[in-house]
């Protein structure tokens, strides 16, 4: 393709290092393309309040498409400018359908305020005994962020990602298991296969929100290049005109890649972005 009008990219497994770390490969080329104008959006399952650590480093300024799309966060304002999410109904629903597949699973929620760290809105609920599969790591879904809470509690509120964990299973048996129950009326994906599926509104991927910044940014689809590496990320690598899978991905990633990049740990995203910038 010619040189993108705009760049997006996932951020964990894609864009940082295993350190959570842009390199400095990674950071060069990002200021280059800042530098000429070209719009960077970050793109990621993980919610808004965990993306200003990592626009920070690359001093990113524009937008994020938030919680695999439900959310679209404008982080130099610290506005979440839309929201789709899923309702009470539908998250008591969903949640009676996937018990029923997954009855030892245990649930979390999601949700979001009027800015990154909103006080007024609860903004990560989980269940007892809801596993966290980072490990240590800094997590999209962390430990910390909130008191343990009742069933109701976690489905009580609107949230943008209902989160399911099974530690006896992986993400794809368990993502399998919800499709066979609740097929398309929600978005099922998954962007570590340490046993967490993660539940979003129908239609609402990475490739929806990105399609919302598209046209904010009055950019074509076909002038866009995207990263990625994990499932979630397969709906935006196949809009974009250009999407690229790093070789670290899960195979159905690399299968719908356009492209494949070296690994996040070799600079994958630079070394592509550095035929341009």
């Amino acid at each position: 393709m010619d040189r993108p009008d705009l760049i997006a990219s996932d951020v964990d497994g894609t864009l940082l290092t295993p350190l959570e770390r842009m390199s400095r490969r990674t950071l060069a080329v990002l200021g280059r393309v800042l530098g000429a104008e070209v719009p960077f959006v970050l793109v990621s399952g993980r919610p808004p309040r965990w993306i200003p650590p990592v626009a920070a480093q690359g001093d990113i300024t524009g937008y994020a498409v938030c919680a695999n799309g439900a959310a679209l966060y404008d982080i130099g304002s610290d506005k979440v400018l839309s929201v789709r999410g899923l309702d009470v109904v539908t998250l008591h629903d969903v949640a009676d359908a996937l018990l029923t597949a997954l009855p030892s699973a245990h649930l979390a929620a999601e949700r979001v305020g009027e800015t990154a760290h909103d006080q007024s809105v609860p903004q990560f609920v989980a269940e007892p005994e809801f596993r966290n599969p980072w490990d240590g790591a800094t997590p999209p879904h962390g430990e910390g962020e909130s008191e343990p809470v009742s069933r109701a509690s976690v489905l009580g509120r609107r949230a943008i990602k209902l989160l399911v964990s099974d530690g006896a299973m992986t993400s794809d048996e368990m993502a399998h298991a919800a499709r066979e129950v609740l097929g398309d009326a929600v978005d099922i994906t998954y962007s570590t296969n340490a046993g967490l599926i993660e539940i979003s509104a129908p239609n609402v991927t990475k490739a929806s929100g990105l399609a919302e910044v598209a046209e904010l940014a009055d950019v074509a689809q076909r002038d866009i290049i995207a990263f990625g590496d994990m499932p979630n990320d397969v709906e935006m690598l196949r809009w974009a005109g250009h999407g690229v899978a790093m070789a670290n991905g899960h195979p159905v990633v690399l299968s719908a890649a356009d492209e494949i990049a070296a690994p996040n740990t070799e600079d994958g995203v630079a070394q592509v972005l550095e035929r341009w910038f």
